[in-house]
């Protein structure tokens, strides 16, 4: 069902594509949106090691909401800064590619502990984080990507 790398000696391992989920603080995640028009959103978010998922967090309604309830399958894509090699001007850049399936969190006590699990990619100012929940956890939805595929590949831009 899903196609094979063509440049299978760039590929990364599931590891290495599951740490580069981990560490990066941002992708983009694409639905079937309005009309059936490809519809990409930059996300925050947050790889749940204990059952492999990718979360993320929104508003309760929205042109992406609309699209996860029309339609559950969407892909996402992230990358990491680079590196360049002595003396050369490209970047070598490693990309992770997850296609899945979308499901919202309907339990506030999850979404809660999720959000604080995503903010902590980006502060460890405890207070702030539960102050920004008591302000924004009511009217926030949370949502998981269950991936179904993943590949990652390095590209030289060269």
């Amino acid at each position: 069902m899903f196609r094979d790398m063509l440049r299978s000696k760039q590929q990364l391992s599931q590891d290495e594509c599951i740490e580069i989920l981990k560490q990066e603080k941002r992708g983009v995640l694409s639905v079937l949106g309005d009309d059936e028009y490809p519809y990409g959103v930059p996300i925050n978010h947050y790889y749940c090691e204990e059952d492999g998922k990718l979360y993320s967090h929104g508003g309760k309604k929205g042109h992406k909401i609309d699209a996860f309830r029309r339609h559950d399958k969407a892909s996402f894509c992230v990358y990491d800064a680079g590196y360049r090699r002595d003396s050369e001007w490209a970047l070598n850049i490693k990309s992770v590619v997850v296609f899945g399936r979308i499901e919202i969190v309907e339990d506030r006590d999850t979404v809660y502990e999720l959000a604080r699990r995503l903010s902590r990619k980006f502060t460890d100012d405890e207070a702030y984080i539960e102050s920004d929940i008591a302000r924004s956890g009511p009217n926030t939805l949370m949502f998981s990507l269950t991936p179904e595929h993943m590949t990652g590949k390095l590209v030289n831009e060269s």
